[in-house]
Formats: structure tokens, sequence, C-alpha cells
């Protein structure tokens, strides 16, 4: 039997994992805390730990570990940002979850587009009061507007789809282009220049940290809107607030936040936020916050269980090859000697 301590559970986690892990053999130790340094005790006796987006897999973590016998760091996400990679090579292998509903996420950044550009949200909350007043309420047509889309992976690209079916123009910009994808590639400079609406879908790095800055929205339209379902981090939320209150940025729409660690996935509505800047972030009339939900559908839930279990099984059945590992090594962490079917350490 394999023994996986997991990290950070929500209720809805449960029933696909308990699904598929029963499938094979699998035990969960369920945990609603968090991994880091305090909490790392708590995988003694397990063969793997599975973590999600807000636990805290640094070098710290991973030489206990280590220590503990843990063999693998399954990660139920695409994003990675979290685990220190290059702590974890030559000790600890570390797998994750490169697409489990790209649909998901591209469709719930249209959503919050279109809320906040037809201002759904304020109708909703006027017409419960029987105000049926349509004063302030006029947004725009998608039709015609230039959508410029960072990061052209899986998610993006369908994002890029339903932006066409609404006859919108899109650009894009990519480290990485898609080679006869049909998508008009410009410089980051350009799209900011010329985007009425600017959506995020690229992983967070050292190179894309707050990639939109102060210097960034200066270069942007007046009245441009910002949609950010892919890493907080991406964005210079100080600027962003001041762009916003100068009036340059139209409207933002953000399912993740920086720090949102400590605050996101539970429920503070009977605490103060010490966190001011979100704060005042949420009190802005033309800000949507949701709170990391944009992975959060049925068929996303089913397929991160499925991959996750498949990974663990993977490595521990097949002498430690998985195609999903992410491997520090190789310069490129997403392509590995996994590749050719070698061990990648």
């Amino acid at each position: 039997m394999i023994k996986v301590a997991f990290y950070d559970t929500k209720e809805y986690d449960k029933p696909s994992f308990e699904r598929y892990g029963g499938l094979h053999d699998m035990q969960f130790r369920f945990l609603e805390t968090k991994l880091n340094e305090d909490t790392v005790d708590l995988a003694r006796g397990c063969d793997a730990v599975c973590v999600f987006v807000n636990d805290t897999v640094n070098a710290a973590v991973i030489e206990k570990l280590y220590e503990y016998g843990v063999k693998l760091i399954a990660l139920r996400s695409a994003g990675y940002n979290n685990v220190d990679v290059q702590a974890a090579f030559g000790k600890i292998h570390v797998v994750h979850v490169p697409a489990y509903s790209p649909y998901a996420v591209a469709e719930h950044a249209i959503a919050l587009l279109l809320t906040s550009v037809r201002r759904i949200h304020k109708a909703y909350n006027r017409t419960r009061e029987f105000n049926f007043s349509l004063n302030g309420l006029t947004g725009f047509d998608f039709h015609g507007k230039t959508v410029g889309v960072i990061g052209t992976g899986k998610i993006g690209r369908i994002f890029i789809d339903i932006c066409r079916g609404f006859g919108m123009h899109v650009i894009a910009y990519d480290r990485f282009p898609v080679q006869d994808s049909g998508i008009e590639y410009v410089s980051l400079d350009d799209l900011f220049a010329r985007s009425d609406i600017i959506s995020l879908h690229c992983p967070l790095t050292e190179e894309t940290r707050h990639m939109i800055s102060g210097d960034a929205i200066a270069k942007m339209k007046k009245g441009v809107v910002i949609v950010n379902t892919s890493r907080g981090g991406l964005i210079d939320a100080e600027a962003l607030l001041e762009g916003i209150k100068a009036r340059k940025i139209g409207a933002a729409c953000l399912d993740v936040y920086e720090e949102e660690a400590d605050i996101f996935f539970e429920d503070r509505s009977g605490h103060i936020l010490n966190d001011d800047l979100l704060s005042r972030l949420i009190s802005m009339p033309n800000v949507i916050v949701t709170s990391h939900q944009a992975f959060l559908t049925e068929e996303a839930l089913n397929n991160i269980a499925e991959t996750t279990v498949g990974n663990i099984l993977s490595y521990f059945e097949n002498d430690g090859i998985c195609d999903n590992e992410l491997c520090y090594r190789c310069g490129n962490i997403e392509r590995c000697k996994k590749e050719r079917k070698e061990k990648c350490f």
C-alpha cells in the first residue's frame, strides 16, 4: 500500500481522490493544515506527499521530507512556483498535473471579464433589492476590441478561441510562440500599447514576477481591463491599485493574489482582514476578486485526482519514471531525460 500525506485538504478534494486512490490500494492521510516547516512532521511514515498551490515546499521542508524517507512530492496543480525544485533534485522526485481542465480556467477568465464589463455583479445585487435602475451599468461590446493574451499554452489558446468567438482581435506574447498557430505574436510593449483587455496565462517565474508593474501600466491604454487567472505574483498589486486610482486601469478581474496563501480558500467573513492592500482592491467598484476558484469544476477535480494518482502509481510502479516529473538539472524544467525513458536521478 502506498501511503500519501495529503496537505491543505478541502471537502471538495476528498471524493475524487478517495475514488481513484481506492482503485489502486492507495491510502491518503487527509490533513487540513498546509505543508510548511511546522507541519512537515505529519508526513512521517508516508511514501509521498500531495500538495497544492499554497503549501510551502522550500529547501528546509524538502530536507525534512527526505530525512523521513518521503520519495515523491505530488503537486495536484499545474503551477510549481511554491516548490524549490533545485533543492529537491537528487533527493525527492517532483510531479505535477500539467493539464487538468484548461477549459475551466479559460472559461472562468471569460466569466470574470463578462461580469466586470457588463456590470453583472452590480445588477444582481440591485435586483435582489428590487432596484431596477440601469444607471451606472453601461458596459462595452467585446466585438471589435483588441485582447492581448500573455502566455499561449493550452489555457491561453482556449481563451483565444473563445475571444475570437466574440469577434475580438487577438494579439499575444509568449517567449516560446506556438508555430503555425495563426496567432499574431507581438512584443510585450506592443501588446501593452494596443490592448483594450489584457489576460494573463503564463507561469510565475523570476522573469515574469511583477511583469504588470507601474512601468508596464504606464504603457497601457487608458481604461484597459486586466484579467489574471494564473498566479498573483505576475502583478505588482501596489502598482495595480495606483493604476486604478489614477483611472488608468478601467477594471481588474483577479482570481489570484500575490499574498493569497494565508487568506484564500478559508472563510474570513467573521474576521478583520489584515491585508490592507487586498482590502482596498476589493473595495474598488471596478475590481472583481474570486478566491483562486478558476480550476473548480467537476471535470477538473476528477482530472486532477486521476492524473495525480496516476503520477504516484507511475513513480512507484515504473522504477521512478513519470512523464509528468519536474526536473531541475535539464535547464528546461518540463522537458527532461524522462523523454528518453531514463530516471532524472
